[in-house]
């Protein structure tokens, strides 16, 4: 029995948010203690070049479990092979009103209409810094509700310029559900216009810079194959660096009837599992049928991993890295070494 099962009951029945706290405090005290090991199991060194970066192994941390970048070095202790932090907004937003977060245990799903809540961008680089982690550290950006979805590219830009000396790469979300019409920006000519924003800027950044610094973009799972087929086409047109598929769902397919299922929200766990491998396949095809047009961006595969199966079907599927979220609230921090240890022996059956 790990000290994770053991703690889980406790946390359980604190509401999720200041669950969520709690145990954010409780990795920062324990890796100042030097007693991370008590809770992390060994992994395996399995690197990997994705990006033109290498991570040590394949299973990240998705953003939005350290928003502002407040437990960066306790969730590497956890044995993560990179860490993304955000979604980080130009100016610090509150989010949506409390309660905001929804447990669905029997479902191994949660609902979620946080709303980018976070303390802004400055915070989140001051965090960075005085962390000095030394990892592969993605910053993951998005736009202030206050900002008209028309201006949408100018809170991207603002952010990109701010993190761009601290990422190792940056996340553009345009895909949670929880920001009013933010996934307009899916929409063909909308995210023509921001790539090809966002491409110039990244370009210019790396002359001042010295260092080119990887975007990939987060898409959500609730598409129908053209838009997914014209999001593939886009990420090559505009040498997009790589693709996070996906974000949670507006679906609440197979949870109609359980408590908190008909909240208001993103539902991310078990539930988006299907939806998100069939996103992944269905890039992954587009990639394929695209060759010769471009270079493919990466996959890094997320949403509803709750061991390493699930893990390892979204490297078969077509992803090259995986992140998890929620399964690491109801599995815990094995769940880590268990999804390496499915990926590794999923591409080295005889070790």
């Amino acid at each position: 029995m790990s000290l994770y099962s053991l703690i889980q009951p406790a946390l359980f029945r604190l509401e999720p948010e200041t669950a969520h706290n709690l145990t954010l405090s409780g990795l920062n005290t324990l890796h100042t203690l030097g007693l991370s090991g008590l809770i992390t199991p060994s992994i395996a060194h399995d690197p990997r070049t994705v990006m033109g970066l290498t991570f040590p192994n394949p299973v990240g941390l998705a953003a939005g479990m350290d928003k502002n970048g407040d437990c960066i070095n306790g969730m590497a202790s956890l044995g993560f092979g990179f860490i993304e932090i955000g979604t980080i907004t130009p100016l610090p937003q509150a989010g949506n009103p409390k309660p905001r977060l929804f447990r669905l245990p029997v479902a191994q799903g949660i609902i979620n209409r946080m709303g980018f809540n976070n303390e802004g961008v400055d915070r989140l680089i001051a965090n960075v810094t005085s962390a000095g982690f030394k990892g592969i550290l993605g910053i993951n950006i998005g736009k202030n509700a206050t900002t008209p979805i028309e201006k949408a590219a100018d809170d991207y830009l603002i952010c990109l310029r701010k993190v761009y000396a601290h990422a190792s790469y940056i996340t553009v979300n345009i895909s949670s559900p929880n920001t009013k019409n933010l996934r307009q920006l899916q929409d063909e000519t909308a995210l023509d216009d921001l790539l090809a924003q966002l491409k110039a800027e990244q370009q210019r950044l790396a002359d001042v810079h010295g260092k080119y610094v990887p975007i990939a973009l987060k898409i959500a799972p609730d598409m129908q194959n053209e838009q997914v087929a014209q999001i593939a086409r886009l990420l090559i047109k505009h040498c997009i660096d790589g693709v996070i598929a996906t974000n949670t769902t507006l679906s609440r397919e197979g949870v109609e009837n359980i408590p908190h299922g008909s909240e208001t929200g993103g539902l991310s766990g078990a539930p988006v599992r299907e939806k998100s491998v069939e996103i992944i396949r269905q890039l992954a095809a587009e990639f394929k049928a695209c060759a010769g047009q471009g270079i493919a961006p990466p996959i890094i595969g997320l949403g509803g991993i709750l061991n390493g199966d699930d893990a390892a079907e979204k490297i078969s599927a077509g992803a090259t890295l995986v992140q998890i979220y929620t399964g690491l609230i109801y599995k815990g921090p094995a769940l880590v070494a268990d999804c390496a240890r499915a990926i590794r022996n999923l591409n080295h059956p005889t070790r």
